[in-house]
């Protein structure tokens, strides 16, 4: 019996870890090809060897996404690899713990290096993998947002929120554009999620337990909860969503 996706060509921004990781190799699982595009080529590889021992299919793709030449010949490489794609995940960001700040306390090269990954990766991404989508006739693309890209609600992460909020604003745009070219293009909405960035940043256990207070769910998700809806969005399963903001953050956004 396939998977889910079975056959699909896909590339993953960020594969390395994270969000990146658990949905590279949950759209291996599910029977799609994966590139895998990161700037820490150790990490990606690591994802391929897990892939791999589970009998997925992927392709290491080393790129920075702020960088247009390296972008695009991820995509090229993986296109000709595999003669076209269906799914884009422009997932690749940064957040800058102890440097993002308030508006007033923001350096200028925090702002820009924030804006730089977490804004122009995703547009670099989605240019050069919605050309290969169109070529195909039909695709599937998947940005990840943040709750702080929704609300104000982390000011002392002023780039950060920032940076989400236009990756919501560029997600809706594409999906009214590229509709009737059979294009389906949504925002997976991650919360406080189990990763290694956020585990290094949340040591402190009165610090952990105020941030779980503020979660309906009472604790944090795990990268292959988000992963999940991404498969979702990514599959046919999803044909009728478009342009949506799909939430997977404990219930952070309700309230």
């Amino acid at each position: 019996m396939g998977g889910r996706i079975e056959g699909k060509r896909a590339i993953v921004t960020g594969a390395g870890s994270g969000i990146g990781r658990a949905t590279s190799l949950l759209l291996a699982r599910e029977g799609a090809k994966v590139g895998l595009i990161d700037l820490d080529v150790p990490s990606a590889e690591v994802t391929a060897d897990a892939a791999g021992a589970s009998g997925g299919e992927t392709l290491v793709l080393p790129a920075d996404v702020t960088d247009e030449e390296q972008v695009a010949r991820a995509v090229e490489t993986a296109v000709e690899r595999w003669g076209g794609l269906d799914v884009v995940v422009a997932n690749a960001a940064v957040q800058l713990f102890g440097e993002d700040d308030r508006i007033d306390r923001l350096e200028l090269a925090v702002w820009e290096r924030t804006l730089a990954v977490n804004l122009t990766g995703m547009f670099l991404t989605c240019k050069h993998g919605v050309r290969a989508l169109l070529a195909a006739g039909r695709g599937s693309v998947v940005l990840t947002g943040s709750p702080t890209g929704l609300f104000g609600l982390a000011p002392d992460f002023t780039a950060y929120s920032s940076s989400k909020a236009g990756v919501y604003g560029l997600a809706r745009v594409m999906a009214n554009g590229y509709a009737a070219h059979g294009i389906r293009v949504n925002l997976v909405v991650p919360g406080f999620t189990e990763t290694p960035l956020v585990r290094s940043i949340t040591g402190d256990p009165d610090q952990r337990d105020e941030l779980l207070r503020r979660i309906p769910l009472g604790r944090p998700g795990a990268a292959e909860e988000v992963a999940a809806m991404i498969l979702f969005l990514a599959s046919d399963e999803s044909s009728y969503a478009t342009g949506g903001a799909f939430c997977v953050d404990g219930g952070v956004t309700a309230i």
